[in-house]
């Protein structure tokens, strides 16, 4: 059994407390907000955004960042913009021996740097993993059979978090590409949203089939350029999770696009459903692509729609009327 802390009572934060719970793990979940607490309790469940997941009474609630004291094994269930803030609160209860991890995919606006940089920047810990593939929490929090990755340059910190959450429901693989598994996870909202918005269009599964094997192809263009390896792309934290997150009406990036797709304006579709990485993603993941001078065509097109008030029909245009190609060209 371990002490497992878990930073963010949000959907995933909440599912894996939920799934470690059940198989034998004493669990604490910290929150910012007491009436969030407060709500869990009441009801016994997170009725905004893990409804019909029961949150046993075993499950510590608490708004003290000093519960993470002495724990075992600590897991950031933060939205990206917010987990940097976080990391400097909880800094002063975090010793050599935890191992960290983290499970929000994004990447930090203003610096364009990876999650795990910017824990490691505030926690200088060498033992930071990263959780990352298709794994939508209200289907972790229900037992249902979920693979995915923990990936960290500290094979023994990885290896750690492997044998403490596997288990009958969920399959944990070892990866040491930490780069591509953060990349992919966090860059395939942005092509969830776009395909969402060719849902919200009206247009059919070869448009999506497309516009999801060339997503792939420029997530993993932008993430080699950064050192990540090829291969990492087409396995879980890839296609696997571009799959889950396309496809889905769990999918609140592919919630997002469908309103989008159907008119309403990108600001209100992101306040009507709630948390939406490939959002603030999108911004984030331009400007370093320009940065770097890679090339991410779809990425270029949803950044104007969400940010420079561009027509979505237009977008669509723009990336049929490119140049002829090789297809293993952008």
């Amino acid at each position: 059994m371990a002490n497992i802390v878990i930073l963010g009572s949000g959907g995933f934060g909440l599912s894996i407390a939920i799934m470690a719970e059940r198989y034998g793990h004493n669990i604490t979940v910290w929150s910012k907000f007491q009436q969030e607490i407060d709500d869990i309790r009441t009801h016994g469940e997170h009725v905004q955004k893990l409804p019909g997941a029961a949150v046993s009474l075993k499950i510590g609630l608490t708004t003290d960042m000093s519960c993470v004291k002495g724990c075992d094994l600590l897991i950031f269930g933060i939205p990206s913009l917010f987990v940097r803030d976080v990391a400097k609160e909880a800094k002063q209860y975090i010793d050599d021996n935890m191992v960290i991890v983290n499970t929000g995919k994004g990447l930090e606006e203003g610096s364009l740097k990876l999650l795990s940089d910017v824990l490691y920047e505030e926690l200088h810990s060498d033992k930071i993993v990263v959780l990352s593939g298709p794994s939508h929490a209200e289907e972790v929090a229900r037992g249902i059979p979920t693979t995915i990755v923990a990936a960290s340059k500290n094979k023994q910190a990885a290896s750690y978090v492997q044998e403490t959450l596997s288990n009958g429901s969920l399959r944990i693989y070892l990866n040491d590409d930490v780069i591509g598994c953060q990349i992919g996870g966090a860059l395939k909202n942005i092509i969830a949203l776009s395909a969402g918005i060719c849902d919200g269009l009206g247009y059919g599964d070869n448009t999506k089939a497309a516009l999801m094997t060339r997503g792939i192809h420029e997530i993993a263009r932008l993430g080699v350029a950064m050192g990540a390896q090829e291969r990492t792309f087409s396995g879980l934290t890839g296609i696997g999770d571009l799959i889950v997150t396309c496809t889905s009406m769990h999918s609140r990036n592919r919630r997002a696009g469908i309103l989008i797709g159907q008119g309403i304006s990108p600001q209100e579709a992101v306040e009507k459903v709630g948390t939406v990485e490939g959002y603030h993603c999108c911004k984030t993941a331009y400007a370093l692509s320009s940065k770097m001078n890679v090339e991410m065509p779809i990425t270029e097109q949803l950044n104007g729609i969400l940010f420079n008030g561009e027509d979505v029909k237009l977008a669509l245009d723009k990336l049929m009327a490119r140049p002829q190609k090789y297809e293993e060209e952008m």
